[in-house]
């Protein structure tokens, strides 16, 4: 039977969300995912593994990283995590300018190999686009959202502090975890030079402790082994496969089919609406049609784009909703170029428990409540100290002294990063190639983004702002770095198919419908109307709470 009350394309953190919210309404669900099966637990080849277990001690070799040197790039990838990430080419795009697209095709998607930071925005981030003229008006705002960040946070379990700050609003969280000694000797020295830089522990998607409604996902709590990427056996993480795709089949409404290369949204020009999505079988190359009466795209933001260009007919020759010509421009990154880091004096005699799978971070204090810069937008940074091992580089990494040198602890070390907020330009776009194709018959997606002035400024700005942050808590030595990656590194890109008010600038409105076509929704990072500074990810998955919910409620209506 190939028809169902909805489907969802991609099983990510967002089409988790959106199969756990629908199947627990009652409605017959089909998620459909391009790459091969992951099962919690089950297909986790590296979680205990120590790193003598491993044949390159966790480093890839010299043949493979020139074959893939877009991946081999990527944070977390090593020989431990090579698993959860596609080779270069086999999943080729093509680049118009540099575009690193960060991709992972599995069961679970990049839900297995995320960073885990939760920061809520703020009502600020919802308004400033309009405010300050760099982009459209958010068709919702905090308020809207609010309640959706609270369902999301409970279920997901996400641990945090309440800091009482504007920018970056407390959340349902649970504990904590703490700082280090020279963590908190710094967030003091920094408290008492600022009245608006504060450096608060991170907000992650880690069970600190586990709750009731976590272990009825059979999750447990976090251990800090900080072993993340290679899928965490405990649960101690959030990720579509340890969370909301077995709390999704508990319900008996959920059909998961893994190897689907979704081809396009088919749409039937009588009834005006979409009806179902057809497929190509990954293995087979055989052509498959599903049906439903809603649809979810949730295949990641240049995915999604992909799909919806792809989906053409008479009514929508340029691409599913595509009446205003916008499907697939004003893509949008995170702007993770500078850091800073330096050396800490003493504390030789204090040490840390575990590995913390979680960073601080420092909120964005730049042009919140008005512009207050040369540039517009925003930036947080995230930050820690350690404590280095005693072995460096000098001298021979072999040998009785060097060994030695391992087991003692060094000096106390300091870094901090920034994630900036880019701006939405029409000029940023994606689209598909006119006579390239992938292995089965479908267009490749060309990406043509870049930076701008206004990013080069706000790295300027944070590299001279952190550095004098760090110094004044004490840090000494400090070094600046731009690294100069490439857009899509980041593993944040949005945009391209926004949300806003008005059909004419805007592909879909406050509830993350098609203008045009109103039972297809688009609730990944593909709907994003602007990147704002926080990460992104808690708030796709409080959008697809929030529309899956409306899309229920409408379904039981009749309106779709």
């Amino acid at each position: 039977m190939n028809t169902y009350d909805a489907i969802v394309v991609g099983s990510g953190i967002s089409g988790g969300w959106a199969a756990k919210e629908l199947c627990e309404a009652g409605l017959k669900t089909l998620v459909l995912e391009r790459g091969r099966d992951v099962v919690h637990i089950k297909d986790y080849p590296t979680a205990t593994l120590a790193p003598w277990e491993f044949s390159h001690r966790l480093r890839m070799p010299e043949k493979f990283i020139k074959e893939n040197p877009l991946i081999t790039e990527a944070a977390g990838f090593d020989e431990s995590t090579q698993h959860f990430f596609i080779k270069d080419n086999d999943h080729p795009y093509v680049q118009e300018k540099p575009f690193e697209w960060i991709r992972g095709y599995q069961v679970g998607g990049k839900s297995l190999i995320w960073g885990r930071a939760c920061p809520r925005w703020s009502k600020y981030e919802f308004t400033a686009p309009a405010r300050y003229g760099y982009g459209i008006e958010w068709p919702i705002g905090y308020n809207d959202i609010a309640p959706w960040y609270s369902h999301v946070e409970q279920f997901a379990g996400i641990c945090g502090n309440r800091d009482g700050l504007e920018a970056m609003p407390d959340g349902d969280y649970l504990p904590p975890f703490e700082f280090n000694c020279v963590e908190k000797d710094l967030q003091k020295k920094i408290s008492s030079k600022y009245k608006d830089r504060f450096m608060i522990q991170g907000r992650w998607a880690q069970l600190t402790e586990a709750k009731e409604i976590h272990a009825k996902q059979g999750r447990a709590q976090c251990q800090s082994r900080d072993l993340c990427m290679r899928g965490c056996p405990f649960g101690g993480y959030f990720s579509s496969n340890s969370s909301t795709l077995p709390w999704a089949a508990s319900t008996g409404n959920l059909t998961v089919r893994p190897f689907s290369v979704v081809h396009s949204i088919i749409y039937d020009e009588k009834k005006n609406k979409a009806v179902g999505v057809r497929i190509i079988d990954s293995n087979t190359h055989e052509t498959t049609d599903y049906f439903s009466r809603i649809i979810f795209m949730n295949a990641s933001a240049l995915n999604t784009n992909l799909i919806l260009l792809n989906s053409k007919s008479n009514r929508f020759p340029n691409g599913l909703g595509n009446d205003n010509g916008l499907l697939g421009k004003y893509i949008c990154h995170q702007n993770y170029r500078g850091s800073v880091g330096g050396n800490i004096d003493g504390f030789l005699d204090s040490y840390y428990y575990g590995r913390k799978p979680a960073e601080s971070m420092m909120a964005n204090f730049r042009n919140l409540k008005k512009q207050d810069m040369d540039f517009v937008g925003g930036y947080m940074a995230f930050m820690g100290c350690f404590r280095r091992r005693g072995a460096t580089t000098d001298g021979p990494e072999i040998g009785e002294d060097y060994k030695k040198a391992l087991s003692e602890a060094g000096s106390w070390g300091c870094y901090m990063y920034m994630q900036g907020e880019t701006i939405p330009k029409e000029s940023n776009r994606v689209y598909l190639s006119k006579d390239k194709t992938d292995q089965w018959g479908i267009p490749l997606l060309v990406t043509d983004v870049a930076y701008d002035h206004n990013d080069e400024l706000l790295l300027k700005d944070f590299l001279e702002q952190a550095s004098e942050t760090l110094s004044n808590g004490g840090v000494k030595d400090i070094e600046q770095y731009d690294n100069h990656w490439a857009p899509g590194r980041d593993i944040h890109e949005m945009g391209g198919c926004r949300m806003g008010k008005d059909p004419k600038t805007s592909l879909l409105n406050g509830w993350n419908q098609l203008h045009e076509c109103k039972n297809v929704f688009v609730t990944d990072g593909a709907c994003m109307t602007s990147t704002a500074n926080q990460s992104p990810s808690i708030l796709y998955m409080a959008l697809t709470a929030r529309a899956a919910g409306y899309a229920v409620s409408e379904m039981k209506k009749q309106n779709l």
